[in-house]
């Protein structure tokens, strides 16, 4: 009996087939928000390559971005049935292990001699891999003892050096925070649909190799290569141990899928803060609060801006829209030294901003629009902040229990963002899109735009703006109506 595959290298197959699976549920979970993919930025309905949705638009009533929403079942995604938040706490936790057990693995293959099973020396792989290709297609086996043959060292080398940095790369392109940091890093894939779209892809190509994988193994001889993968075994091998941890370690990963997906459902705030204790300092790291470098052309601006929430329906709020919000005032109190109040006139009094930039919907979909306004460090130097103040939370005059009653939970929208985000020259309170009044689909009178983070974070229908120390005594104190009760985070540039 002798040792072939290292025990590193069989324990990094094993990780690496684990947080996959939890990749590929979790990202289902997420396209289940919009699942919609598109080839342009605009998300026009109607122009996407692939619905995976039976849903159709009613055009008798505002259809939103939210009605879209698709229900996958548990067995497929996770945690499924609609669960955003939760299945993108999932997703990152993933992403992170993966990154780290991926660049384990490749410093390992570098240190042994591992490499050379990998990496190819001579152009002679690939009529050798052809030939490959050729016999299996004809049911015939390709064997090379101690080693891969060439197809099988030109796939997996694709897969390691190729398919995995595609999924990372096209991950980030997805990011508001890269998008808008860095905008010629997008236009290498030709948008951030388009990156999203090939992210999907990505997907689906790890799905195929995993089958193609499974078929190639059994080929070969399942129980032989089972004792390869999982003794390391290539001589002599032990047959019924291989199979016996083979089945084990089958049954950890399905356990394991049980449970994250029992606990999503029955414990989804544990969840969240378990997942965010991890992900959310690594995400700050990354991608928080990074300054906006957008600057679109008006030939760029979206013809259809998904709507995502309905407008407030109170009396009070239709009474203000109906005089065209002539009588709307908003407050700017907490910790600052020049409490305010102002009102839509007060604003266009002050020096205007108009910039053209990329929406990034938390649900999938982008869309570019002319925004309006006044910057919010404008409104940060005038009150003064006085030293204790870290966040600014924004309240709105959207009560969710009546716009919309079917919602996970009650009472007024309110959201936060970190003090610092309001240096960004393009955070701003924007009261006109596309060079006309804030329409009420899309926030009038005044909405906040933080244009390197998630759409959800960027709070309509501004009633009032509190400077505070921190969230924890609002609302449920997770930092905003969303994160309260549908579990995202508060870290949204990604």
């Amino acid at each position: 009996m002798s040792l072939d595959y290292p025990l590193w290298l069989r324990v990094a197959h094993f990780f690496n087939f684990l947080l996959l699976s939890l990749l590929v549920r979790s990202g289902l979970e997420i396209l289940s928000a919009h699942p919609r993919l598109y080839w342009n930025d605009h998300c026009t309905p109607g122009s996407e390559w692939l619905k995976l949705t039976t849903k159709t638009r009613n055009k008798d009533r505002l259809w939103t971005a939210s009605d879209e929403e698709t229900s996958f079942p548990s067995a497929i995604a996770l945690p499924g049935h609609e669960n955003l938040g939760l299945g993108r706490h999932w997703h990152f936790l993933a992403d992170f292990a993966w990154l780290l057990t991926g660049v384990t693995y490749v410093v390992m293959l570098f240190v042994t001699p591992e490499w050379q099973r990998l990496i190819p020396t001579s152009w002679q792989i690939l009529p050798d891999a052809c030939h490959a290709m050729l016999s299996y297609l004809s049911f015939h086996v390709v064997e090379t003892p101690g080693a891969y043959n060439a197809l099988q060292q030109l796939s997996y080398a694709a897969v390691v050096f190729l398919l995995a940095p595609f999924s990372i790369v096209t991950g980030i392109a997805m990011s508001p925070a890269v998008t808008a940091r860095f905008p010629s890093y997008i236009k290498l894939f030709h948008g951030r649909q388009s990156a999203r779209s090939l992210h999907f892809l990505a997907l689906c190509a790890f799905i195929l190799f995993f089958i193609v994988h499974v078929v190639v193994v059994a080929l070969h001889g399942f129980r032989t290569e089972l004792a390869k993968i999982v003794l390391g075994e290539t001589q002599n091998p032990r047959l019924t141990l291989a199979l016996v941890v083979w089945l084990s370690g089958l049954a950890g990963v399905v356990i394991i899928h049980i449970v994250t997906t029992l606990c999503s459902r029955r414990r989804p705030r544990f969840v969240q803060k378990a997942t965010q204790s991890i992900t959310d300092p690594l995400r700050t790291l990354l991608f928080g609060h990074e300054r906006s470098m957008e600057h679109y052309s008006h030939a760029d601006i979206s013809p259809h801006f998904w709507v995502n929430g309905r407008p407030p329906i109170e009396e009070s709020y239709l009474a203000m829209a109906r005089s065209q919000f002539a009588h709307y005032s908003f407050t700017v109190s907490g910790l600052v030294e020049k409490p305010l109040r102002l009102t839509l006139a007060d604003l266009r009094a002050m020096p205007k901003q108009t910039q053209i930039t990329k929406h990034c919907c938390i649900q999938g979909w982008s869309g570019v629009a002319e925004w309006s306004g006044v910057s919010l460090r404008h409104i940060v130097e005038l009150c003064h902040p006085l030293p204790a103040a870290q966040y600014i939370v924004f309240y709105a005059f959207d009560n969710k229990s009546t716009s919309e009653p079917h919602a996970e939970g009650p009472g007024y929208f309110y959201g936060t963002i970190p003090l610092q985000l309001a240096e960004d020259p393009q955070t701003m309170l924007a009261y006109e899109m596309n060079r006309q009044p804030l329409p009420m689909n899309h926030g009038a009178p005044l909405r906040l735009r933080v244009e390197t983070q998630l759409g959800f974070t960027m709070v309509k229908y501004i009633r009032a703006i509190e400077f505070i120390e921190n969230y924890a005594h609002i609302g449920k104190g997770r930092g905003g109506w969303r994160e309260d009760y549908q579990y995202f985070s508060q870290e949204a540039g990604i």
